[in-house]
């Protein structure tokens, strides 16, 4: 019965984490799958209607510790410009802290209450000295959220998974940095809506376009394939930290299974990253 619900859905929507994190906004965490199955299925079309009107975009802005080292390496000041910002907590590296391994790099302003991301570096890393300096920042999404509404802070809240009380707990922090301050995310496509943001960028900072787990949502390969010749065309720096297959970075190496990413510049891979990032392995 359920299956059958869900895959009368548009096809965009047959997603597990989708369902899962709707049945969470709804009702909470179930306690097991008998009760997960009662709620979801009693309340079908509640379920439903989130699952239309809501996307998986998870915010998560732990990743900025393994974005950080490869931005400091570029020439300060820079202009942020995200794809797929979700609510634009991964805009807002500079104002957090970070821990690998015992190196900290605090916020570029102090700030006593800015979240803490832990995260393991192998040697090769070029870890930062101090935090990057940010002059400009933006962001684009097909359904931009408000750090301020309440109902898109519930959804991302839902968006993570049970049992994963420190990621919520930095979530929180995060969108309490975000609010003071909250960054520029306009609505729009990847595919047509990039280039006249991008353009309002200022001329005297570096120019830095960045994704994380954007791709896999663009389920045409032709239209990622696109989308890569005009990240190789644009002016700007680019960013990618994605799975590994949405486009060719020449990797010829294996790993053993696990939720990794590969950070990219202008199309070069650097490092393999843990999706959430908790990791970060510089390649030699």
């Amino acid at each position: 019965m359920l299956l059958a619900r869900v895959t009368a859905l548009p096809k965009e929507k047959q997603q597990p984490n989708l369902l899962l994190a709707a049945a969470k906004y709804l009702f909470g965490t179930a306690r097991d799958w008998p009760q997960f199955r009662e709620r979801v299925e009693s309340h079908w079309d509640a379920v439903q209607v989130v699952m239309l009107a809501r996307r998986t975009q998870t915010n998560e802005p732990a990743r900025c510790a393994t974005l950080l080292p490869l931005l400091a390496l570029l020439p300060q000041p820079l202009a942020l410009l995200e794809v797929g910002a979700s609510a634009g907590l991964c805009l807002l590296p500079d104002k957090y802290a970070y821990d690998y391994d015992g190196h900290l790099v605090g916020p570029t302003k102090d700030d006593a209450n800015a979240p803490l991301f832990h995260c393991i570096a192998n040697d090769a890393t070029p870890l930062p000295k101090k935090n990057i300096e940010v002059v400009w920042r933006a962001g684009l999404d097909l359904n931009p959220l408000d750090v301020r509404a309440d109902g898109d802070v519930r959804w991302l809240h839902a968006l993570v998974w049970p049992g994963e009380g420190e990621r919520e707990k930095l979530l929180d922090q995060a969108l309490a940095v975000a609010r003071a301050d909250p960054p520029r995310i306009g609505q729009g496509d990847l595919r047509h809506d990039l280039a006249p943001l991008a353009a309002s960028a200022p001329k005297d900072a570096t120019l830095v376009i960045f994704h994380s787990a954007v791709l896999n949502y663009v389920a045409d390969a032709g239209e990622r394939e696109a989308f890569v010749r005009q990240m190789q065309a644009t002016r700007a720096r680019w960013i990618s930290n994605e799975g590994v297959g949405f486009y060719d970075l020449g990797i010829a190496r294996a790993w053993p299974a696990g939720s990794y990413f590969i950070l990219a510049l202008d199309g070069k891979a650097v490092a393999r990253t843990e999706s959430h990032g908790a990791s970060i392995e510089w390649f030699a």
